[in-house]
């Protein structure tokens, strides 16, 4: 067989091409018959499907009838014998000179316009009629004719005699034999060959007054069904649809309404939805489906808005999907193997008021009611019985056939009567004569006897589930026409010859007579669907026959009743008629059947196992748990990254945020106008505490203060914003901030809304609120804008600097696992992903079905929306759906699959769960009258099949809250214990396991999050024609999880369907397909037809389960063999995979088996299982061991085999729905965008236009890359997008300037539904927490040490009231010698001539590393009066710290001073840095040269306006954390403060503090401890004051009125408070103390203006500590150890000085130095310093290692010493530093009788060394006159001699009395030295010394050790 080409008249009409067979169809015909005859098959032959159904391609036009015009539209060819010809060429004749051309006027001038001469009587000749003609030039007008009827048509359209008599009826003008002729008369002016057909358009009659007015449109041929109403405009029903009564009683409902039409409403249709046309939500006709996945044909819906139905009656497009399996001939490949719809005889749907519609006339109604469709009667009429349509439960629709058609009568409003057919059988007449027209030889055309033999045949051979299309029938007559005169075409076409022999001889035709007969022959085998009635004289009596069929039901199981009377010898009268009901009828049927014995589902169906029952018996759910509300570490992480821009912005030199202002944190969440969204935030400000730990309310806050912190961008919002700016203005102290979420939403400029005020939502409000000046420019606002999609916020003109952005962190870098969670974020990415090969369950898919149905629409109606389309097309899915899965298995052909899958899953999985538990299904309706016509349609098909309480349906939009019923409410109180009455869900979350369809409207989403048990994201009704990357990753976002970590999702298919249905309702008709196996099997086991449903191109269709698999193996699980499968199975019941007969049931007392199977899982106990295994086969239906199989149970899961019992475990959903993000179906042309990719790897869909309010700057840009960061895709946004006009960023034009950026505004995207919000809540917290922090410090909190050993005789100073010192009372004061400091603990004691010391032991000796860590601290709020580092800003001191936001730094010069001093044996230099605004301080030779010295004032200054007393803080590594502002300290004062640095720390001192005055140490000092540092400052200030009395001398000031003091102050001094004592008495014991924190400018001034200050040598104050007692604060003042702070006379300790070399202790040393040389030492004890803890620097700075070594390595203080001349390690430190370790940790090698021996001390000559807790030391000085302790009481066990000068002599060292065996520890710098000392102190004499005794520090030479020599007492 060959191909024949395409026929040459194609162009005429729709094309058909494909395989055509030689054999004739009479041939064919003959022999099925002959075959059925022989065959025990009742089945044909499928002739059809060979002959005329097979390699069919997609018609590339559907044509047939007219366009949607309006009623004044010409349409081409009408009428005529070549309908679908095209037209003809036409010159128009120039008009006779001076004849008149106006229109509406004929050639003579005359008016013919219909309004002129309506009232004119007008001369009309005998057999003419007055008509209308239409002119072109004149869309508005008639123009009046006169015209013979017997060139006009009859009722009926025939008759018409061919050609033309006319009159003029303006000039009288007769006689008009050809319409050109009179068409150039009456100036019609046409451009196309004129036709009478064309432009003689209506009769026109008189009315009541006589008026000519424009009556019946005339019949012309072929025009019934294209006829219009004058009233309202019908679309034309090109779906061979019939009209319908306008009757009460309709198709689809039980609910009246106001009138439905077969056709369309034209108009204008907009670019959005159908909200803007009342009629359109009315307008389109439900949906067929049968359920195959067919792509290449196109189905069909009906007019019906919300309907499925059995076909009524035929329709024009191909059907699609194979047919019923009896047909076995039929091709699987054959373009007629899927479905097609049907259009339905109308009829009502659900309540469609409130989307407007408007009445509408009807077409084609029978009877008087009709004057479109005039029918000729012959014979007696016909009536129509009463009460049809409530007997038959449907109206039959009557299709004309051949031949006359009898009047019908009676009740005419219960069956309808339609032309379609006929005009069908017509044009397949007209093929024969468009040949001839063309030249062509006579051709015969097909009989009428073959027309309707073939449309009986091709009835017949139609499955149940598909519906006749007219195409097919058209094509079936054209393709028996086109063999039957295949050699008169070929000759026509010029054809080379055929490569196969010609066709043989015809057959004998069918005649009238052998017509019944073939025709019941063949309907004998299709089971009474088609009726044939054979009628002896007309088809009257047919017809009464078929009514009194239909009232006694014997026509129950009949589709279609073929009535035929041959009576007229070669002519046929036929009908047909189309009697089956639809949807609705079924639904009421089914009601009534099931009314009273439906009982509850949660009932009947729930499990009640005894491990699944509380402690009161209820069912409970171990899947149902509610997560608690906690911070996840993605979440904490960007939390910390927000607060690390906010610090950024802070710190810069901008000084935009001054974070140490600010006290506490408010803010404001701005969030769309989506009511749900204002209760989800609201949810979660309340669960995660924010406000309670932001100090905004307290414990017991009400939902009404919550909301005060979340705006809703409405109408109202303006009100409340300024009530937010009025708070942020009154509370400068507060940080705001303005957190904008969703903030991609509403990008509009104010300008747009100025001009849209009143829209609803409001436009611009955004920009109008959140950009307005008063943020701008508020100093305490921070902005923060969240959103999932960032693009249109990244624009060239953005207010958000690139800095200020913060994006979501990646879960994974380099393979590491960044922030482990025990839940896996699922999002778009993985989900394109999951359709990738190799993964076996897709997640993203489209159903082919739907979109087949939907593309054929779209071409028949292509003025109606898609949108409507869709809508309706989804909606009859998921009506026939329920109905298939609640009993009425007739109508899974009416859906497809996935909706099937869907609706199973939603309405089975309640039953699963022994609480009810279900999924929720989300179904995206974008336009909100569409949603609501579809929530109103699918609740009444839910009430019609009582499953008002199996699930709910919802109807989610942003005005309103959500709407559920008492039924679900009780049961979600049940589920989430919630006991207050009032209580309804506000939030999608608060859902969670509630079977529900959410259909969630609107045409933007606006945030809102959907529970754990969402299931299903139905997303096949997204608008897919204007997409943008935000819209589409906006709806895609609707589907983003959380999934537990543990379900690996590729590991094998998953089988979504619940087959509760006895006869799988998700199966095929394919029985003796091969069945699915597991997930591991090869592929091409599968049939192609099963492999293309499960992948369903591209892996998009859902996986659907054959018959087959319920006995299909089990699926593999991914564990290894031998792996034991742990109990209990984490997947839920559609995931179980089940051999029959292995599975075990254990006792309901035992625990879970210890080992099960790996196809056997054990019972559910745990919700939360790590089982690792994903399976395949059929699900198990859960049943409760006391209850029957469930009728949808399968038989396999049912029958337990004799060994084993069959385990049928009742487990959640949610179970599932944890381990398993939902599924999403996507429209074809959004699913293809997203999953597919460009050359790079990314999804076309991120290569979108990012948003609409955007537009590219370039069209020559680069293209993003699958590489980009979110930090690149930004940029590149940033570089290559701009704003439109209406964005409201476009004014902002400073591009890429820093300046245009506002400095506190940041961006923060991430992923949909990822947890942003709780991100930015607990940003919220530890922002505050940060502030707290930065007013909050640690200080030191320890009490004093060795308080208990000091004596009660006359240590105290008892005038308790004395503000300052009594110098009398002070001098006669014993000094303490006792170390109280808590930072001494681990140090020495020092013995005086306390008897009590000697039994005191004070324990072991602490680690030296846990010193600073075992420190106890408190946390104490900051004062005003509070030292600060360099993180504090404010504007009080920025002039203070040398940073203004205007100025520069400032700047400062190097000064020299030099000064000699004798011990050192050199001129010490020193360098000030010296900054311009501080030189007032210094004297200068001349201004800026040589400094001479620093001022001092004088004693006698009484001023308060300034500080006497320069302070000195020395300091190393701190330069960012040392408290050196004393601004608020010194409240403001006057003061002159210096730092002591490094030579090498210099310059960073001075970068973060340039206004600070420096000393410099010299380069020798580097690496010198706070002696040396301590040394020269006093040294420099005796120096100093030596300087300045000479200076003032010359003034005539006395040298002693010169202030001699210096404060020397750690650099962690923070706060200082004092003591106010309210005393009963002078000697009274009794009183109270209160401590208040004062200026450190309140204590110096109080200290500085003591009286006889001059006296005292040193004055400090107590440490803070929490823990002090009446006892510390009793006296005010002791002689005792001051640390810390100091206030030191530098006159009277001229010859006391500080050791240089010191690093620890130095201030014990100097103050027992002091003591010995006479001077008094005073602590006010009334006063007190708070320390910080700091943990950097100071002399935690050192780090003793290895010289040598390159790996600095930690040596350990053992070995910080060796003996002289060894190998020993050298270390890299100070010699001195070595010595104060070593002796600190290891002294009792040198002192071992000294060892917890404190009544016999360590004597220490001229120092303090530190040895330790564990041993005491007893001070003397060797210098004389000095004040020493009495030491005759002592025998010291040890004698340390540190560096003795010449006044130590041996005569002195004679004065003390040794232990036998004590020992003696002699150090010297170098060994010679230490030979003279042994010698010159004649030590040999009373110690013995051994060579082994000599040690050195473990430095090298040039490192200048230090040397020991031990020896004992003898």
């Amino acid at each position: 067989m060959g191909c024949l080409k395409q026929p040459a008249f194609c162009k005429m009409g729709n094309s058909y091409a494909g395989q055509l067979k030689t054999t004739r169809f009479e041939e064919v015909l003959h022999n099925s018959i002959e075959a059925s005859l022989r065959s025990n098959s009742l089945a044909p032959r499928p002739v059809f499907s060979q002959l005329y159904l097979e390699a069919e391609q997609q018609l590339s036009a559907l044509e047939g009838g007219s366009r949607m015009d309006n009623e004044d539209e010409e349409e081409e060819g009408e009428g005529g014998p070549e309908p679908n010809c095209a037209p003809n060429p036409y010159q128009m004749l120039p008009p006779p000179e001076g004849c008149c051309t106006t229109d509406g006027f004929c050639q003579a001038g005359k008016d013919l316009r219909l309004v002129s001469i309506s009232d004119e009587p007008i001369d009309v000749p005998a057999g003419f009629l007055l008509v209308g003609a239409k002119a072109p030039s004149l869309p508005d007008h008639l123009l009046v004719c006169a015209v013979d009827k017997r060139f006009l048509p009859d009722d009926n359209g025939l008759n018409a005699l061919l050609g033309f008599s006319g009159n003029c009826v303006g000039c009288g003008k007769k006689g008009f034999c050809y319409f050109t002729e009179f068409s150039n008369h009456i100036n019609l002016k046409l451009s196309t060959q004129p036709k009478k057909q064309k432009h003689l358009k209506y009769y026109l009659v008189r009315n009541a007054q006589g008026a000519l007015t424009k009556g019946p449109l005339i019949c012309w041929r072929g025009s019934e069904f294209r006829s219009r109403q004058t009233s309202t405009s019908v679309g034309p029903c090109s779906l061979f649809l019939p009209p319908e009564s306008a009757g009460p009683q309709a198709a689809f409902s039980s609910e009246p309404i106001s009138g439905t039409i077969p056709g369309i409403p034209v108009g204008p249709q907009q670019a959005g939805c159908a909200a803007s046309h009342p009629s359109l939500a009315a307008a389109v006709a439900p949906a067929v489906f049968n359920g195959k996945d067919s792509p290449k044909h196109q189905q069909l819906v009906k007019t019906n808005p919300v309907a499925v139905a059995r076909p009524l009656a035929l329709g024009i497009l191909s059907n699609s999907g194979p047919p019923k399996k009896r047909h076995k001939g039929w091709s699987p490949d054959s373009p007629s193997a899927a479905d097609g719809g049907c259009p339905q005889g109308g009829g009502n749907r659900a309540k469609c008021e409130s989307a407007g519609m408007s009445r509408m006339p009807q077409v084609g109604l029978v009877g008087p009611a009709s004057a479109t469709f005039p029918v000729v009667a012959s014979g007696e009429p016909v009536s129509v019985p009463d009460n049809l349509l409530k007997i038959c439960e449907a109206k039959p629709v009557i299709f004309k056939g051949h031949g006359n058609f009898p009047y019908l009568c009676g009740n005419l409003n219960d069956v309808v009567v339609s032309p379609l057919l006929y005009t069908c059988y017509q044009n397949a007449q007209s093929v024969s004569r468009a040949y001839e027209q063309y030249g062509a030889s006579a051709m015969q055309p097909i009989s009428e006897e073959m027309q309707l033999l073939l449309t009986v045949y091709y009835l017949v051979q139609l499955a149940a589930d598909q519906v006749p299309l007219m195409e097919d029938l058209e094509q079936i007559f054209l393709r028996s026409w086109r063999e039957s005169h295949l050699t008169e075409i070929r000759q026509y076409q010029q054809a080379q010859p055929p490569p196969f022999p010609p066709a043989p001889g015809a057959l004998a035709p069918v005649t009238s007579a052998q017509l019944p007969w073939l025709a019941g022959l063949a309907a004998s085998s299709c089971n009474d669907s088609v009726h044939i009635i054979e009628c002896t004289y007309s088809l009257a009596e047919g017809l009464s026959e078929m009514f009194r069929l239909l009232i006694e039901g014997k026509l129950a199981k009949t589709s279609y009743v073929v009535i035929i009377c041959a009576c007229r010898g070669t002519a046929i009268d036929s009908c047909i008629a189309v009697t089956e009901g639809n949807i609705d009828i079924w639904l009421d049927k089914f009601h009534k059947e099931n009314q009273g014995r439906i009982s509850s589902p949660l009932t009947a169906s729930s499990v009640t196992k005894s491990s699944m029952l509380d402690v009161g018996g209820a069912p409970v759910c171990t899947s149902y748990n509610l997560e608690p509300h906690h911070i996840r570490p993605f979440q904490l992480a960007v939390a910390q990254k927000l607060l690390s821009h906010v610090c950024s912005i802070a710190d810069s030199s901008t000084q935009n945020l001054d974070l140490g202002s600010f006290e506490k944190v408010d803010f404001l969440i701005c969030i769309p106008p989506s009511e749900v969204t204002y209760q989800q935030t609201l949810f979660h400000i309340w669960h995660s505490g924010v406000l309670l730990e932001l100090g905004l309310e307290k414990e017991h806050m009400t939902r009404q203060r919550v909301e005060q912190y979340v705006l809703k961008l409405d109408a109202e919002a303006q009100t409340k914003f300024k009530s937010f700016l009025q708070n942020s203005f009154q509370n400068p102290h507060t940080l705001f901030v303005l957190i904008h979420d969703h903030a991609h939403w509403d990008l509009v400029s104010s300008a747009v809304h100025n001009l849209y005020s009143q829209s609803d939502p409001p436009v611009g409000l955004v920009d109008r609120l959140l950009n307005c000046r008063e943020v701008k420019e508020a100093s305490n606002i921070v902005t923060l804008h969240v959103t999932s999609f960032p693009y249109a916020l990244q624009t060239q003109h953005t207010l958000i600097s690139p800095y200020n952005e913060i994006h979501w962190p990646a879960s994974y870098s380099n393979g590491v696992d960044l922030y482990p969670e025990n839940k896996k974020y699922f999002g778009l990415s993985e989900f394109i992903e999951s359709t990738l090969s190799g993964h076996s369950l897709p997640l993203l898919r489209y159903d082919s079905s739907f979109e087949a149905m939907v593309a054929a629409l779209g071409k028949r109606f292509p003025r109606l929306h898609s949108a409507v389309i869709r809508t309706f097309v989804l909606v009859q899915h998921y009506a026939a759906a329920m109905m298939a899965v609640h009993g009425l298995s007739q109508m899974k052909n009416h859906t497809s699959v996935e909706t099937l899958e869907i609706t199973q899953n939603l309405i089975n999985s309640p039953k699963q769960c022994p609480c009810g538990h279900g999924l929720m299904v989300l179904l995206r309706v974008p336009c909100s009258p569409l949603a609501a016509v579809a929530y109103e349609r699918l609740a009444h098909v839910r009430a019609r099949l009582a499953l008002e309480e199996r699930f709910e349906i919802i109807l989610g939009s942003a005005s309103s809250g959500i709407t559920v019923g008492k039924h679900f409410v009780r049961q979600l109180k049940l589920w989430q214990k919630i006991e207050d009455a009032e209580w309804r869900p506000r939030t999608y979350l608060e859902l969670e396991g509630l079977p529900c369809i959410l259909i969630l409207s609107g045409m933007d989403l606006h945030g809102e999050s959907l529970p754990r048990s969402l299931r299903y994201c139905d997303l096949r009704l997204i608008n897919s024609s204007c997409l943008v990357r935000t819209a589409v990753e906006q709806e895609l976002g609707l589907a983003a999880y959380f999934v537990s970590n543990d379900a690996p999702l590729e590991k094998g298919a998953r089988n979504e369907a619940l087959e509760s249905d006895a006869d799988k309702l998700s199966s095929t008709d394919n029985e003796d397909e091969e069945p699915v196996t597991e997930a591991g099997a090869p592929s091409e086991k599968r049939s192609p037809v099963k492999r293309e449903r499960c992948r369903s191109h591209g892996s998009a269709s859902s996986s659907c389960s054959s018959k087959a698999s319920s006995s299909a193996p089990c699926g593999e699980s991914s564990a290894q063999p031998g792996e034991q499968t742990r109990s209990p199975l984490p997947c839920g019941p559609s995931e179980e995979s089940r051999a029959p007969g292995e599975r075990q049931r254990p006792q309901a007392s035992q625990g879970p088996p210890s080992a099960v199977s790996r196809h056997s899982p054990g019972p559910v106990l745990q919700p939360d299982s790590s089982l690792k295994t994903s399976q395949r086969g059929a699900p198990v239906l859960g049943t409760s061991s006391s209850q029957l199989p469930s009728p949808g149970s399968s038989s396999s899961s049912t029958a337990p085999t004799a060994s084993t019992l069959v385990l049928q475990t009742s487990q959640c959903s949610l179970t599932k729905a944890l381990r398993q993000p939902p599924i999403v179906f996507l429209p074809k042309l959004v699913y293809d965008m997203v999953t597919s990719t460009d050359s790079s790897g990314l999804p076309k869909a991120a290569s979108l236009l990012p948003s609409h309010s955007v537009t590219w700057a370039s069209s020559f840009r680069p293209l993003l890359s699958k590489t980009m960061t979110s930090t690149e895709q930004s940029l590149y946004y940033r570089q290559w997008t701009a704003p439109r006009p209406s964005h409201m960023d476009y004014g902002n034009r400073a591009e890429g300037r820093m300046d245009s950026f506002h400095p506190r505004r940041l961006l923060l995207s991430g992923p949909p539904q990822i947890g942003k919000t709780g991100a930015y809540l607990q940003f919220l917290s530890i922002l505050s927490r940060m502030l707290v922090r930065l007013t909050e410090v640690d200080v030191y909190d320890e009490e004093e040490i060795n308080i208990n050993l000091r004596e009660e005789s006359d240590w105290h100073y008892l005038q308790l009231s004395d503000p300052w010192p009594d110098l009398e009372l002070f001098q006669k004061l014993p000094f303490d010698y006792i170390i109280h400091d808590p930072k001494y603990e681990d140090a020495s004691s020092i013995c005086s001539h306390h008897p009590s010391m000697r039994s005191e032991d004070r324990g072991m000796s602490r680690k030296p590393e846990d010193l600073y860590v075992r420190r106890q601290t408190a946390r104490m709020r900051l004062s005003k009066y509070a030292a600060y580092n360099t993180y504090h800003h404010c504007e009080r001191c920025h002039q203070y710290m040398g940073f203004h936001p205007r100025c520069q730094l400032y700047e400062s010069t190097l000064h020299a001073f030099a000064f000699s001093y004798s011990m050192l044996g050199e001129e010490i230099q020193l360098h000030f840095i010296i900054p311009k605004s501080k030189e007032h301080h210094f004297v200068f030779s001349q201004p800026g040269g040589q400094l001479e010295s620093m001022r001092l004032p004088l004693v006698t200054d009484k001023s308060q306006e300034y500080i006497k007393s320069p302070t000195f803080t020395p300091t190393t590594g701190r330069h960012e954390h040392g408290l050196f502002n004393l601004y608020h300290a010194m409240d403001g004062a006057s003061h002159l403060h210096v730092l002591v640095v490094k030579e090498y720390e210099m310059a960073i001192y001075k970068k973060y503090w340039p206004n600070h005055i420096m000393l410099v140490l010299p380069s020798i000092f580097n690496s010198a401890g706070v002696g040396a540092a301590h040394f020269l400052i006093k040294e420099l200030s005796y120096h100093n004051l030596e300087l300045e009395r000479n200076r003032q001398e010359e003034l005539g000031i006395k040298p002693q009125d010169i202030w001699p003091f210096i404060v020397i102050s750690d650099d962690s001094c923070v706060m200082w408070n004092v003591v106010d004592i309210d005393c009963g008495g002078e000697r009274s014991r009794e009183f109270s103390w209160s401590e208040r924190n004062v200026s450190l400018k309140h204590i110096m001034q109080h200290i500085e203006s003591a009286p006889n200050i001059t006296h005292y040598a040193l004055i400090g104050m107590r440490k803070w500590s929490s823990k002090a007692g009446s006892r510390q604060v009793r006296e005010p003042f002791s002689r005792c150890h001051v640390h810390d702070f100091i206030i030191l006379n530098v006159d009277l300790t001229q010859n006391v000085q500080y050791n240089q070399n010191r690093f620890t202790c130095d201030d014990v040393d100097f103050n027992l130095r002091v003591h010995s040389a006479g001077l008094l030492l005073c602590r006010f004890n009334r006063f007190s310093v708070m320390k910080k803890q700091v943990a950097v620097g100071g002399h935690r700075s050192f780090h003793i290692t290895s010289k040598v070594s390159n790996n600095p390595v930690a040596v350990v203080p053992a070995q910080y010493i060796c003996a002289p001349d060894s190998k020993h390690t050298f270390l890299a430190a100070p010699a001195q530093l070595l010595l104060e370790e070593f002796l600190q940790h290891h002294s009792h090698r040198f002192f071992p009788l000294s060892l917890r021996n404190h009544g016999h001390p360590v004597l220490s000559v001229d120092c303090y060394l530190n040895l330790g807790s564990q041993i005491s030391v007893c001070y003397v000085s060797s210098r004389p006159h000095s004040l020493n302790v009495s030491c005759s009481d002592f025998a010291f066990s040890g004698l340390l001699l540190y560096l003795c000068d010449s006044f130590v002599g041996a005569s002195f060292l004679k004065n003390f009395h040794f232990l036998k065996g004590a020992t003696l520890c002699v150090i010297c710098q170098d060994r010679n030295s230490l030979r003279q000392t042994v010698v010159r102190l004649e030590l040999e004499d009373e110690w013995q010394f051994r060579l082994r005794d000599e040690f050195q520090t473990a430095n090298a030479k040039e490192d200048r050790p230090l040397f020991f020599l031990t020896g004992r007492h003898i």
